[in-house]
């Protein structure tokens, strides 16, 4: 899961809200996207401009915003990005959902496979070996 050196940050988070309402079977436009992502309309027309150009979505105006092929492994790689990190912020250091959820925005576009890989595996481990969590959390 090699990260797009070609994609900001903002870039990412675009593509991740696009990607979450796919899933959702939910139908998005630039307005509603302006709306989730709390930024000016502007803003998310020249995003969309750029997330067109590099062949990651598919929008004509006033139309509905689409995920192309491209699109869809980019936005699947920040959105499991987002999992893993919320999944071990909970599990592991047993932070709130909203704060986990927060932080894993922040870190999901910065953090090297290695480490992502790591942290999946010991949330993973974590997991199946409840008691060790219990008992650093009673030691702590």
């Amino acid at each position: 899961m090699e990260k797009n050196k070609n994609l900001t940050a903002g870039l990412e988070d675009y593509l991740e809200a696009i990607y979450i309402a796919a899933i959702e079977n939910k139908a998005i436009k630039s307005v509603e996207l302006a709306h989730m992502l709390n930024i000016s309309r502007a803003s998310v027309s020249e995003a969309i401009a750029k997330l067109v150009s590099k062949g990651l979505i598919n929008y004509e105006s006033y139309g509905l915003v689409t995920l192309t092929s491209k699109g869809t492994y980019e936005a699947k790689k920040v959105y499991d990005t987002h999992k893993i990190l919320k999944s071990f912020f909970e599990t592991v250091l047993n932070i709130s959902p909203d704060e986990a959820s927060d932080n894993a925005c922040k870190i999901e576009h910065i953090i090297s496979q290695n480490i992502l890989n790591e942290i999946k595996e010991f949330t993973s481990f974590c997991n199946k070996n409840p008691d060790i969590l219990k008992k650093y959390r009673q030691e702590k």
